[in-house]
C-alpha cells in the first residue's frame, strides 16, 4: 500500500512552536511529513519515550506521539532516513509500529481508530468482570485468614476499608458459611495461589508481557509498576504459601495477599476499559462527521438505476437523490430544485437552495426535491473526508502546555520506583510490628497508586473534544497550537470584504420610481458588471417585470446607454451623465451623504431627464455587529483593515462597532499592520477570506479563514470556519479559552493526584492518624485518576452555545 506521507515545504515556526531563545532548524525544502500508527502505548512514559528518541534521531526535524490517537507525527529530511528507518526506531524502543494505511479518505482511518478503542474496551472489560469475580471470590475465601491474623496484617490496623470488612463482613460470612472457617489455611492458600496465576496469565498477562518488553529496551511505564506491585505480592503470597516456614522462623508472620493482586488487576483493568471507552468518546463528533454517508448510491447508468456502495461510485457518474435523503457524494447538480440542509458540516441552521451547477456535498440531507447530479470528488479528495482529515491531523498534534507533562513524564516512573524503594526501606527499619511484611505492603501501594496515564491524556484529550466540538458549529481547528494561541488572543482584525459584509454589491437605498427601475434594469441586464448585477437582482426583488432593449452600448468607466419601449436611458456614474448634457443633478440632496458613507451612487437620466439615485454598497451581514459585540464582552480589541477606501471601510467599522480602522492597504500593508500590532506584544487574530488576505492571516498568531472564501486563504488559515456568519469566530475563540482552561485543570489535577496519593500510600498519615492505605484502595484510586481527567475534557462537548 502506498503511505499516507505528504510531502512540501514545512509550516514555518509560529509563537509557541520552539522553545524561547532557541532559533528553528532550517527544513529542507523537500521534508516529508507521514503520520504512524503506534501500537502498545498505555501511559504518558511511553509517549514521552517515543517521542524523545524520534527527534533525536539524526535527520528528524520534528516528531510529536499521540497517546489519544495511537500514532507518531514525523517530519524528516528525506535525503538522510526513510519511512522504514523512522518505523525501525519506534520498534527499537519496544513498541509496534507499521507503515501507514493508504491514503484514504480519512474516514477508513477514524473508522478503524473508533473499532480498536471499543474493541479496547470490550476486551478490558471481559478480562476484568472475570478478574472481579475471581478477587470476590478470593476476598471470601481469604476472610478465614485475615481472621487469624486479627490486626497484625500489614494493613488492618491501618487501612479504614480493611477494619470496616473485619467488623462488618466478617461476622456474616462466619455465620452465613461457618464450614469456610473450618477449611485449612493451607488448602485455602494452595486455591488462591491458583486462582490468582489464572488470573495473571488471563486477565491481567498483558501488564507482565509489556513490563517486560519495556525492561528489555531499558524502559519503564505505567505496566512496571502495576506488574512489579502484583508481583511483589504475589511472590510474598507464594513464598508464604510454599514455603511458610521459611518466613515463619525469621519472625514474619506467613500472610498471604493474593486478594490483593487479584483486585489490583481488576480495578486497573477497569479504570483502562473506562479510559478507553472515554477516549473513544472524545472522538465522538468525527464518528458523527463519519456518519453522515450513507452507505449506497443511486446511480444511473446504460439508462438503467442501480444502487452501489460509495466505493463503486466513480467519477462523473449520475446519481439520482429523492427529498429526505442523505447526498451520497459530493456533485454539481444537472437537473433539479432542492433545498439542502448542510447545518451537519457547516453549523448553519438554514437550508441552502440547490439547482443546476450547484455544488453538493456528499452527507448533506435532501429536503425537498429530486436532484440529478454528476459525481465529482470521491474518496480522500471529497469534503467531507478532507474535513475529518484535518480533523485527525489536528487531534495528533501537541499544544505548548503538553511540554511540562512531557518533561514530568520523562522521569516520572524511575521516580516512583525509587520512591518505592526508599518507602520499604523506611518502613521495615521504623515498623515494630511485622516490618517486612508492612514494607512490601507499602512498596506495593506506592507502585500500584501512581498514575503516569493521566498526565499523557491531560491535554490530548481537551484537545481532541475541543477540536470535535468546534466541527459541531463549523469550524475546523488546525491544531493544538492554533488551539492554543486562539486561547490567548488580544486582538481580532477583521478583513471587510466577504468577512463583515456579504462581498457582493446590493442596492442599499433609490428613489427610482417602479417604471423607471423596469427601464434601468431592463437596459443593465445585458451588462457583465457588478453594479449593474445589483441592479437587476434589486429589480426581480421588486418584482418588476424587465423587457429586452432594442440597442445597448456599455461605456468603459462610465455605464451604460440603451433605448427600451422607446426610452432612452443613460446610466452610469456622475461624469457619465454631464459628457451627455444633464447636469440638473449637481444639487440632488443625498448624493453628498451617499459618498460620505462609502456608498456608489448611480445615477439614472431617461430621455434626457435626470430621473433619480440608486446607492449600491456591498451590504453588512447580518450578524456582523453582535459578533463585534459578543468579541468585546470578551475583552478583545476588534480592528477592521480593509482595502477599500476610507469613507467604505469607516462606514461599515461604524455599523459594525469598530472604531479602530486602518483602510486603503494593499495585501503586503495587511501583513505589515499585522506585524505592528504584535510588536506590542499583544497576540493578534486575523480573520479574512480573500487572496489578498493570505499574507495577514499567515502572519498572524491565529489566522482564521472563512470558509466562503478562496482555497488559497483557508490553507493560509489555523482556523476555516465552514460558513461565512462572523459570530463563528467569537464561538472559537471562546471554545479556545474553555479548552486552555480545562487543559490546566487536567494537569493540576493529574500533578496534584500524584503529588498527594503518593505520600499517603506510602503512610505518610500513620503516625498521626494511624491510616494506612491497602493496594486494593490504591489501584481503585488509580483507576480512577486518568478516567476523571478524561471526564473532565468531555465537558467541551457542551461548551460554548454556538451561533
Amino acid at each position: 500500500m502506498t503511505p499516507a506521507i505528504k510531502s512540501g515545504p514545512a509550516t514555518p515556526p509560529r509563537s509557541g512552536d520552539v522553545e524561547p531563545g532557541v532559533p528553528p532548524a532550517e527544513e529542507p525544502v523537500d521534508a516529508v511529513g507521514v503520520t504512524i500508527p503506534v501500537t502498545g502505548m498505555t501511559c504518558a512514559a511511553c509517549q514521552s519515550r517515543i517521542q524523545r528518541t524520534l527527534q533525536k534521531t539524526p535527520g528528524v526535524l520534528d516528531a510529536t506521539v499521540n497517546l489519544m490517537t495511537n500514532s507518531a507525527a514525523v517530519r524528516f529530511d528525506p535525503s538522510q532516513l526513510n519511512v522504514q528507518d523512522v518505523i525501525t526506531r519506534i520498534r527499537d524502543t519496544g513498541y509496534g509500529a507499521e507503515l501507514p494505511g493508504a491514503v484514504g479518505s480519512g474516514l477508513e482511518s477514524q473508522a478503524a481508530q473508533h473499532e480498536h478503542f471499543a474493541g479496547e474496551y470490550r476486551s478490558m472489560m471481559r478480562r476484568a468482570g472475570i478478574a472481579l469475580v475471581a478477587g470476590v471470590i478470593a476476598m471470601i475465601v481469604s476472610m478465614p485468614l485475615m481472621t487469624m491474623a486479627a490486626h497484625d496484617g500489614p494493613w488492618m490496623g491501618g487501612d479504614p476499608v480493611m477494619q470496616w470488612t473485619m467488623r462488618t463482613v466478617d461476622p456474616a460470612l462466619r455465620s452465613a458459611w461457618p464450614w469456610l472457617y473450618a477449611v485449612s489455611t493451607s488448602t485455602l492458600s494452595w486455591f488462591l495461589l491458583v486462582l490468582t496465576l489464572f488470573v495473571m496469565t488471563w486477565s491481567g498477562r498483558h501488564f507482565y508481557v509489556r513490563a517486560w518488553q519495556a525492561a528489555r529496551h531499558g524502559a519503564t511505564d505505567m505496566n512496571t509498576l502495576v506488574a512489579l506491585g502484583t508481583g511483589a505480592a504475589f511472590i510474598w503470597s507464594a513464598v508464604a504459601t510454599v514455603a511458610p516456614d521459611l518466613l515463619t522462623r525469621n519472625g514474619v508472620t506467613a500472610d498471604v495477599y493474593y486478594e490483593a493482586a487479584i483486585l489490583i488487576i481488576a480495578l486497573v483493568l477497569v479504570g483502562n476499559g473506562m479510559e478507553a471507552r472515554a477516549k473513544d468518546q472524545t472522538a465522538s463528533a468525527l464518528r458523527k462527521l463519519m456518519d453522515l454517508r450513507p452507505d449506497t448510491a443511486r446511480v444511473e447508468r446504460d439508462g438503467v438505476t442501480v444502487d452501489l456502495p460509495l466505493d463503486q461510485v466513480v467519477s462523473d457518474d449520475e446519481v439520482l437523490v429523492r427529498p429526505g435523503e442523505r447526498i451520497p457524494v459530493d456533485g454539481v447538480v444537472l437537473s433539479g430544485r432542492s433545498a439542502v440542509d448542510e447545518s451537519m458540516l457547516t453549523g448553519e441552521p438554514l437550508p441552502v437552495s440547490k439547482d443546476t451547477g450547484d455544488t453538493l456535498v456528499g452527507g448533506t440531507i435532501n429536503r425537498s426535491g429530486a436532484l440529478r447530479y454528476r459525481a465529482t470528488t470521491l474518496g480522500s479528495d471529497s469534503v467531507l473526508a478532507r474535513i475529518v482529515s484535518v480533523m485527525r491531523d489536528a487531534q495528533a498534534t501537541r499544544a505548548p502546555t503538553q511540554r511540562l507533562a512531557d518533561k514530568v513524564s520523562a522521569v516520572f516512573v524511575p521516580t516512583v520506583l525509587v520512591l518505592a524503594l526508599l518507602t520499604g526501606v523506611i518502613w521495615y527499619v521504623a515498623s515494630d510490628v511485622a516490618p517486612l511484611a508492612r514494607a512490601v505492603a507499602a512498596m506495593v501501594s506506592v507502585l500500584i497508586i501512581a498514575c503516569p496515564c493521566a498526565m499523557g491524556l491531560a491535554v490530548p484529550t481537551a484537545v481532541m473534544v475541543a477540536t470535535g466540538r468546534a466541527a459541531q458549529f463549523g469550524a475546523l481547528i488546525k491544531g493544538g497550537d492554533a488551539l492554543e494561541r486562539a486561547a490567548q488572543a488580544d486582538i481580532v482584525v477583521f478583513d471587510k470584504t466577504g468577512t463583515l459584509t456579504e462581498g457582493r454589491p446590493s442596492v442599499v437605498a433609490s428613489d427610482l420610481t417602479d417604471e423607471v427601475l423596469r427601464l434601468t434594469a431592463s437596459v443593465e441586464q445585458h451588462s457583465e458588471h457588478p453594479l449593474s448585477e445589483a441592479l437587476v437582482a434589486y429589480a426581480a426583488q421588486r418584482g418588476v417585470p424587465l423587457n429586452q432593449p432594442s440597442s445597448f452600448e456599455a461605456v468603459a468607466g462610465r455605464g451604460v446607454i440603451g433605448t427600451v419601449d422607446g426610452h432612452e436611458l443613460v446610466v452610469g456614474n456622475l461624469a457619465h451623465l454631464r459628457e451627455r448634457g444633464i447636469s440638473t443633478v449637481d444639487d440632488l440632496p443625498g448624493i453628498t451623504s451617499v459618498v460620505s458613507q462609502g456608498q456608489t451612487p448611480v445615477y439614472v437620466a431617461v430621455d434626457g431627464q435626470f430621473a433619480g439615485l440608486v446607492a449600491i454598497a456591498d451590504a453588512i451581514k447580518q450578524h456582523a455587529p453582535a459578533a463585534v459585540a459578543r468579541l468585546r464582552s470578551l475583552g478583545l480589541e476588534v480592528h477592521l483593515l480593509s482595502g477599500d477606501t476610507e469613507a467604505a471601510a469607516r462606514s461599515v467599522g461604524a455599523q459594525v462597532g469598530i472604531s479602530q480602522v486602518t483602510a486603503g492597504v494593499s495585501p503586503a500593508d495587511k501583513l505589515d499592520v499585522i506585524r505592528q500590532l504584535q510588536a506590542t506584544g499583544k497576540r493578534v487574530v486575523m480573520v479574512g477570506d480573500g487572496v489578498n488576505d493570505a499574507p495577514a492571516l499567515s502572519g498572524a498568531d491565529v489566522g482564521i479563514a472563512m470558509g466562503t472564501g478562496t482555497d488559497i486563504a483557508k490553507d493560509a488559515g489555523h482556523i476555516t470556519l465552514m460558513r461565512g456568519d462572523p459570530r463563528v469566530v467569537a464561538d472559537v475563540l471562546e471554545l479556545a479559552r474553555s479548552a486552555r482552561r480545562v487543559m490546566k485543570q487536567n494537569l493540576f489535577w493529574a500533578f496534584i493526584y500524584n503529588v498527594v496519593s503518593i505520600p499517603i500510600a506510602a503512610g505518610v498519615l500513620y503516625p498521626a492518624f494511624r491510616i494506612l492505605l491497602s493496594p486494593i484502595i490504591a489501584s481503585a484510586a488509580m483507576a480512577t485518576s486518568s478516567v476523571s481527567v478524561v471526564t473532565n475534557s468531555l465537558r467541551l462537548r457542551r461548551a460554548v452555545k454556538s451561533s
